[in-house]
């Protein structure tokens, strides 16, 4: 897309003359517009930061990934430096008797980093190449572009110029030093280097990294002082790899990596397409693309309400979204749900950067208002054929329910699962995301619970669950008015014996009906899969949970096993516990079973 029209419109032609600013520099009359309650919250942070020192980032942190697979012993030290660094930068932005020591001390610090890559992306994961624990180190000669090492510089880039004369006031070499590192650990690397992958030389199954890295690296390059002809050519080889991008996206605009990822994902596809339309005085803008309409509006498809997301995959069920840019996207395809959604969800400035240290994101808060409120559309029902999503919305009770292949983006073994909603509040959930480790990216992902099956909502066939790849999927997905109907067999190895497993999901009257009918090779017991948010109640014959009734079989084993949920990111989600219940049939070569969840009749 953006090839197309770059052949025909070549950047360097279009570029404005001069740049417009991004943001206003400190001591422009727009600092003082601040809103108070913004104004009061930077002070307040700043002054809580005031005197702590920066984190040492160290080399043993740094190889804790690799011997004992711990992500935060490098994590924490290196996005405390950049979260105080931050604050104090808008700080100084805001009040002229802030500290500027605690900016410079930030970006010495910063600088002096060997790398600007997290211990879990020290290795370009190229098939081939070697593996993280054979350069347990990084090497500063051959600097790697990452989410973060972008991000950095970003951060960095903004650093310069909203505070550029003032730093220039203590020591123009300050001002130097960014420029200087930002060309060697960005700028440079970008443009000389294919074999990063998330460019889409080397691999073409692309995710969030290719947006939201080039979307920092726009920024780096838009803030460098260079020529014309320099900026043009980075922001074209920036589109041709954004482009890649698009093309493994689904015309539907739906992301496979889950609702809680188009802050990096589309949101950062949005930076790029303001900074471009910035950058050439709005001669290059494509808000009339129906597939970048389509992937800007999907946290919209998403939206269960009160908060809660579809969370297939990695996603969480209540994620941080940044309002400002689901607004902004809005505002700019004259979209009034979206707009509404996004001034929804706008949240406080502590929200942007503890999410990561994202100091756009931020900026654009501080400088584009909230809309006036305006009431909340009715959310309808969805279909996104490309992810294979589905949800349906009848009285109370919401149902959410997927296709697809177990070789998705952040994956979860989940062909066929669903989730159930009464009254706007989780009955049947997926547990979602924890926190990272080494685990998480590695051969390892599937020992890990809340990625398998067995804590789906799934049938074991005979004690086996489904399998990763691509090759297991779903089959014969048919979208249908009150719900969804797939074939979900091939989600299963060959172990589990399955000919045939057809899944039917549809709310009716109020109630939710799953029918899985199942023929196998040989008999074989099966044991459906229900993770409940609330302890059920077993009474007899019938199990109730949320405000919903299940009847138990009577040839059926009922269990009914309590999960702690000790992981501090899943606990934001869902505190306490979850409740995984099995139910399981006889052995037999074939099923078909419906199970009917119904609503309690309430008494007013």
């Amino acid at each position: 897309m953006f090839a197309e029209f770059l052949n025909r419109h070549p950047i360097v032609e279009l570029l404005a003359d001069p740049l417009p600013p991004l943001f206003p520099v400190a001591g422009e009359d727009a600092w003082n517009a601040v809103m108070p309650e913004h104004r009061a919250e930077i002070t307040e942070q700043a002054k809580a930061w005031r005197g702590q020192p920066y984190p040492m980032r160290t080399a043993s942190g740094f190889l804790a990934f690799v011997r004992d697979g711990s992500r935060q012993a490098d994590e924490k030290p290196y996005f405390t430096r950049r979260r105080k660094l931050c604050w104090h930068v808008l700080d100084v932005c805001l009040n002229a008797e802030a500290s500027l020591d605690e900016v410079v001390d930030g970006i010495w610090c910063v600088c002096e980093e060997t790398s600007w890559v997290i211990s879990a992306h020290n290795v370009n994961p190229i098939p081939g190449e070697p593996a993280a624990r054979d350069y347990p180190l990084p090497d500063k000669n051959k600097p790697y572009i990452d989410l973060f090492s972008a991000q950095t510089g970003m951060i960095l880039s903004l650093t310069g110029h909203l505070l550029g004369e003032r730093l220039d006031a203590v020591s123009p070499l300050i001002a130097q030093r960014i420029r200087e590192e930002i060309e060697a650990r960005i700028l440079r690397p970008f443009m000389e280097h294919d074999e990063f992958w998330w460019m889409g030389f080397r691999r073409s199954d692309l995710n969030n990294w290719t947006p939201w890295i080039i979307s920092n690296i726009m920024v780096c390059a838009c803030l460098a002082p260079t020529d014309r002809e320099k900026l043009a050519a980075l922001l074209d080889r920036a589109c041709r790899m954004l482009d890649r991008w698009l093309d493994v996206m689904p015309e539907d605009g739906g992301c496979d990596e889950g609702a809680g990822y188009w802050n990096m994902a589309g949101g950062s596809l949005l930076d790029c397409l303001e900074i471009l339309e910035k950058a050439t005085g709005g001669r290059m803008t494509f808000w009339q693309d129906e597939k970048l309409r389509n992937i800007l509006t999907f946290p919209l498809k998403a939206e269960i309400g009160g908060g809660w997301f579809v969370n297939f995959a990695d996603c969480d069920a209540r994620p941080f979204l940044s309002g400002e840019r689901l607004q902004y996207a809005g505002e700019k395809l004259e979209d009034p749900a979206l707009a509404a959604m996004g001034c929804r969800l706008r949240g406080t400035l502590s929200q942007q950067l503890n999410d990561v240290p994202h100091l756009t994101r931020l900026l654009d808060l501080l400088f584009h208002p909230a809309a006036e409120a305006l009431p909340s559309a009715a959310p309808g029902d969805v279909w996104l054929p490309g992810l294979q999503l589905r949800v349906v919305r009848r009285g109370g009770m919401t149902l959410c329910c997927k296709g697809g292949h177990n070789g998705e983006n952040h994956n979860h073994n989940d062909v066929g699962s669903f989730m159930l909603y009464a009254d706007g509040q989780p009955v049947i959930v997926d547990a979602g995301n924890m926190v990272y480790t080494a685990k998480t990216f590695s051969d390892q992902r599937y020992t890990l619970w809340n990625t398998r099956a067995a804590y789906h909502n799934l049938p074991l066939i005979g004690g086996e669950e489904q399998q990763p790849g691509t090759e297991f999927a779903a089959r014969d997905v048919r979208c249908l008015p009150d719900g969804l109907m797939l074939d979900i067999a091939g989600a299963y190895g060959w172990e589990a014996g399955v000919k045939s497993l057809q899944r039917t999901l549809s709310i009716i009257a109020n109630d939710l009906f799953l029918q899985d009918e199942i023929d196998l090779v040989r008999e074989a017991p099966v044991a459906w899969v229900f993770m409940f948010r609330d302890r059920p109640a077993v009474n007899g014959s019938v199990l109730n949970s949320g405000g919903v009734c299940l009847d138990i079989p009577d040839a059926f084993e009922c269990s009914v096993e309590e999960i702690k949920v000790t992981d501090p990111r899943m606990a934001r989600n869902y505190p306490g516990s979850l409740w995984r219940v099995l139910l399981t049939a006889p052995e037999a070569n074939h099923f078909d079973i419906v199970w009917t969840f119904r609503r309690e009749e309430r008494h007013e």
